[in-house]
């Protein structure tokens, strides 16, 4: 990657192990795709919910060469994200797979 990977967190308290998570997923990408020029991901806990647990927002900007990907998960999708690790499971999940699509173009 030609810029450092970017990390923040909104409404929760920054988590060494949720970084070393988003490493670990970052340089799986990386390993797919080496032209990946930056990385982006913020982690967002929602607080205003009376019947749930915070529930988690993960959104992730890649930059590739002639394309921007973005992926967002947050709890307006088809499951709530309780789990911070269930919610960066799925947006890496969603990312590896829009990062397969543009290389296979």
């Amino acid at each position: 990657m030609q810029v450092p990977l970017e990390i923040t967190f909104r409404g929760l308290p920054h988590s060494d192990a949720v970084e070393g998570k988003i490493r670990e997923k970052t340089a799986k990408l990386e390993q797919l795709c080496d032209s990946i020029i930056s990385c982006k991901v913020v982690v967002e806990a929602e607080h205003h919910h009376q019947h749930q647990g915070n529930l988690f927002h993960v959104r992730i900007d890649l930059s590739v060469p002639q394309k921007q990907i973005v992926v967002s998960r947050d709890h307006h999708d088809k499951q709530a994200h309780e789990d911070v690790y269930v919610a960066l499971r799925d947006a890496f999940d969603a990312a590896k797979r829009q990062l397969e699509a543009y290389i296979h173009r």
